[in-house]
């Protein structure tokens, strides 16, 4: 579980060069991955929303592949200049088979960047499409922050659940990235 937010940095945004590149880099698997995590809330959130570091964690892009796509996702990540990172969770037991990759991408002004891909090998998990993205389903999402996700403190995720309550659809709702009073 996340550590609680300091309130006094509430407004921080991401930079939107690491929004870019990382929707840059996520393109060629649009149509073979599951999106999860903070890029899940980002396509749930309202088209053209501000991207503030509380509301969905761009860190990193966590995503699903199913067992039959993983060969193909593996190849279009290493011909894009990704390599495999090793971590400690690899040896440890679990429903899913992880991976991590990662790239450093040089931006304006000499920035670096690196683009790390967590993904998880899952023969089922519950999804929907959005914006032209497959995403894991909000209510099953929230579920995952127990084990593989960890900024369960994060806006979108804290107003998610109040809105499932209330039996309130998640998707498209300014709550995801409304900072709390």
């Amino acid at each position: 579980m996340g550590a609680a937010h300091n309130k006094k940095r509430y407004g921080e945004v991401w930079p939107e060069f690491r929004i870019k590149c990382s929707l840059e880099e996520l393109e060629p698997l649009q149509d073979l991955v599951i999106l999860s995590g903070g890029w899940a809330w980002h396509f749930l959130s309202p088209e053209g929303h501000i991207e503030y570091k509380h509301a969905h964690d761009h860190k990193d892009i966590d995503l699903f592949v199913y067992p039959k796509d993983v060969a193909e996702v593996m190849c279009i990540l290493l011909q894009n200049g990704f390599e495999k990172v090793w971590t400690r969770y690899d040896k440890l037991p679990s429903d899913e088979n992880f991976r991590r990759y990662e790239k450093v991408i040089t931006v304006a002004n000499d920035k670096s960047i690196r683009i790390t891909i967590d993904f998880f090998v899952r023969a089922e998990i519950p999804n929907r499409t959005i914006k032209g993205w497959t995403i894991v389903e909000p209510s099953f999402l929230l579920g995952m922050y127990s084990n593989i996700h960890s900024s369960d403190k994060c806006w979108a995720v804290q107003s998610t659940v109040k809105l499932l309550e209330q039996n309130i659809d998640p998707f498209n709702r300014e709550e995801l990235v409304t900072i709390p009073l």
